[in-house]
């Protein structure tokens, strides 16, 4: 409570919010503006889609700011409506098939979730491999539940600690690390032979079964 207020940046802000100064609520859109497309985009994987998930949580946000009790980081807060308004768009639309991600491997321990946008320009050799290799971390970051996806997403790309990832969960902070631990293991178990071979285990299977 009092703990959160004081080590939450973003209170002096709302304090300003509250007492009028509603222009001071676009310094917040800039600060989470990229972090919530980045989470909405790989829960929806859509980026128009994202984009207007994101619009729509700083709607609700600014909607509800009267009831923000400062019990909780902001941070928590804002990306808790964010997924809430994403599971409800997966819940109802269809599935499709997800755009490409920005994403890499790092090392047997995780994987390194990188921004949306990415300025940087590799040679074209580059690109198509970080392309292969993103469609593939895609395919499998997909095949995970979508509790393990939002948890792993926010553990790695947002930095946010277990007690804050479990509030956004609305679960345990124990069942909060059991998630992360299965979806690094998870991830690994499917990328390892394509990191290892530099070929999917899928496109194996099929090519097994043609041959005679």
């Amino acid at each position: 409570m009092q703990t959160a207020k004081n080590s939450d940046p973003d209170i002096a802000l709302i304090l300003e919010i509250k007492k009028g100064k509603k222009e001071v609520f676009a310094v917040l859109i800039d600060k989470y503006k990229k972090p919530l497309i980045n989470l909405l985009f790989r829960l929806v994987h859509d980026q128009t889609e994202a984009e207007d998930l994101a619009q729509a949580t700083f709607v609700q946000v600014y909607k509800s700011l009267d009831k923000f009790n400062f019990s909780s980081r902001f941070s928590t807060w804002i990306f808790t409506i964010a997924r809430n308004l994403a599971l409800n768009e997966l819940r109802r639309r269809s599935r499709h098939p997800a755009d490409s991600m920005e994403l890499e491997v790092e090392s047997d321990e995780g994987i390194i979730i990188h921004q949306y946008e990415d300025k940087r320009s590799p040679v074209p050799c580059d690109h198509l491999i970080k392309e292969e290799l993103f469609k593939k971390v895609e395919e499998a970051l997909s095949k995970l539940p979508e509790n393990q996806r939002t948890a792993i997403i926010l553990f790695q790309q947002e930095d946010m600690s277990y007690e804050e990832i479990a509030e956004v969960l609305g679960c345990s902070v124990s069942a909060t690390k059991s998630l992360i631990h299965r979806a690094r293991e998870t991830l690994k178990a499917i990328l390892k032979p394509y990191l290892q071979t530099g070929q999917w285990e899928e496109d194996k299977h099929l090519k097994n079964k043609k041959e005679p």
